[in-house]
């Protein structure tokens, strides 16, 4: 596995540790249609958010959320409906989060970065 797959890995997992610990129940998990995929659906309170993760290892390159451009955003919306259409129970009330990840190669889990954004697009 690539480095950068193991990163993404890595950085969903911990998206779904830190989901949990808030309370959040994690409905699907890399949930794909013919027009891509939804990192992670989750439920709170009645409130299900389609959630974008991002991973870097650092922010050299810029940070994670700087990943989701105008076009990435117009996907997550299409897929979040797309994704509300094969629900066997649709939900009331809908938002797109998106959860960036700084993750050092080497350090541990406990000293990894999450920010987390509600209702980005």
């Amino acid at each position: 596995m690539a480095k950068k797959d193991e990163l993404g890995r890595r950085g969903e997992e911990l998206a779904v540790r830190y989901l949990k610990a808030r309370g959040y129940r994690v409905i699907a998990r890399n949930w794909r249609c013919p027009q891509g995929e939804i990192d992670i659906v989750a439920e709170r309170r009645g409130e299900v958010a389609v959630v974008e993760v991002k991973t870097r290892s650092s922010t050299v390159y810029g940070h994670p959320f700087d990943a989701i451009t105008p076009v990435k955003a117009a996907r997550l919306r299409l897929l979040a409906g797309i994704w509300c259409e094969a629900a066997e129970h649709p939900p009331g009330a809908l938002r797109i989060d998106a959860i960036a990840v700084l993750a050092p190669a080497g350090i541990a889990d406990r000293d990894v970065v999450i920010e987390h954004l509600i209702g980005v697009c």
